[in-house]
């Protein structure tokens, strides 16, 4: 197993910066804002040939007795529990406070190897600074400056000497499986939290009946039924006009950047709510980014047959644009339909990595043009050839010939609905892209 680092410490010491730099990566949300990371964080990173994962967690109170600082606490027990070194971070800026005193204690209870980092010491002599952190009782204080980078590797080489060895042995027999994303999207408070919990068969991230309880993509690698995927919680997303906090904005930038980075989407629906304009925006995101797409109906248990039909009517009708898509009813919360959804992600994770050969492709673009023509365009009707696939995940196919230029998207559509029933591709969107022939008279 890859050695576990958990990132661990009161609020806006700087725990996500110094995850987005073990992992070079952005994938925490920073920002001068306490609380901002909530969940527990995931991402791989490496020290020459050693391989890691590091684990981004909130704003750690252990006293917190109920609502979500409660939550975010559990998170960051778990996280502990889990890890293999703990990274306590305090500020060196702020001095010892009495937060890292009651944080330092429940570590020496854990019984967890600690290496104490005192952040935020770039420009303050690093020595001097980090003698007065020798009062928690956790060893040797470390200096560091997570934003520019000064003693991090230092920290991490520490970390990480007793476990190189077995590192290294654990990454050349890992079995390297493509394992498929998918990013579980939708508006705030319809469940998704509870739906990522349920694939996972544990409380893995905060579900709390309040709407933007998640604030960041989540990432999570996980084996369902013997089969490996990535599985992405998002934050909902709410109507452009009511993103009114800056933390909301990165928020909502973080699910756009999951779902155009993801391979299936699974859409949650509300069955108790109407389905709104903000579910169709969401949609047609998602079908612009060209992403397979899974529609799950929730919170399906306890409705009567008369209002399970008028949701149902309801979602045929205002997204009818998604008619590729597989519908499931669910309940998140009581695990029903969850089988049946993911057979389905299945299917359009296969159909969105499909290859099709050309000659197949040549022939079914024959038969859309025995069914129907292309419209003339002035004089001149368009001339199809053939065609071959030129990119999956959307299907790209690629029409040759000529006098393509004017070819209506009316058309174009026509023949993205006919390819996709001809290779049974469902789940997923289909493009067309039209390559015109160069004339060889067109200079002479």
């Amino acid at each position: 197993m890859k050695p576990v680092l958990a990132l661990v410490g009161r609020p806006n010491v700087g725990k996500s910066t110094l995850f987005n730099r073990l992992t070079r990566s952005r994938d925490a949300l920073v920002a001068d804002i306490p609380g901002l990371t909530r969940d527990r964080h995931y991402g791989h990173g490496r020290l020459g040939d050693v391989p890691f994962l590091a684990v981004d967690t909130g704003g750690f109170e252990p006293d917190a007795r109920d609502g979500i600082v409660a939550e975010m606490a559990r998170q960051a027990r778990e996280a502990i529990a889990e890890s293999d070194v703990v990274l306590f971070l305090t500020d060196g800026r702020a001095g010892v406070t009495g937060q890292d005193h009651t944080i330092a204690t429940m570590l020496r209870k854990a019984g967890k190897r600690t290496l104490l980092a005192v952040n935020k010491t770039e420009g303050m002599g690093l020595t001097g600074v980090a003698n007065e952190f020798h009062e928690l009782g956790l060893g040797q204080p470390i200096p560091i400056s997570s934003a520019h980078g000064d003693n991090v590797r230092e920290l991490l080489e520490l970390a990480l000497e007793p476990l190189a060895a077995s590192a290294r042995a654990d990454e050349a027999a890992v079995d390297d499986r493509k394992r498929p994303r998918i990013a579980i999207a939708g508006r705030p408070n319809v469940g998704k939290s509870t739906l990522v919990n349920t694939l996972l068969g544990e409380e893995r991230v905060i579900a709390f009946d309040q709407p933007g309880t998640t604030r960041d993509a989540i990432s999570i690698d996980f084996d369902y039924r013997g089969k490996p995927y990535t599985l992405i919680d998002t934050a909902g997303l709410r109507k452009r006009g009511k993103v009114f906090e800056t933390v909301e904005k990165f928020s909502v930038i973080k699910t756009m950047q999951a779902i155009s980075d993801a391979n299936v989407v699974v859409l949650v629906l509300d069955a108790r709510q109407d389905i709104a304009d903000q579910d169709a925006h969401i949609a047609g995101f998602i079908v612009e980014s060209g992403r397979a797409l899974v529609l799950a109906i929730n919170k399906w248990d306890g409705l009567d047959a008369y209002t399970r039909e008028r949701v149902r009517h309801e979602t045929e009708r205002k997204l009818k644009f998604l008619d590729y898509a597989q519908t499931h009813t669910i309940s998140a919360r009581q695990g029903v339909g969850v089988g049946a959804l993911m057979k389905s992600v299945d299917a359009a994770y296969a159909a969105a990595m499909a290859r099709l050969p050309t000659p197949r492709i040549t022939r079914a673009l024959q038969d859309a043009l025995a069914r129907q023509q292309p419209p003339r365009s002035g004089v001149y009707r368009p001339r199809m050839r053939y065609a071959h696939q030129g990119g999956s995940n959307p299907p790209i196919i690629v029409v040759h010939g000529n006098s393509l230029k004017n070819v209506p998207d009316t058309y174009r559509r026509y023949l993205e609905g006919f390819f996709r029933e001809a290779f049974a591709l469902k789940g997923t969107p289909l493009r067309v892209q039209f390559k015109a022939g160069r004339n060889p008279y067109a200079e002479a």
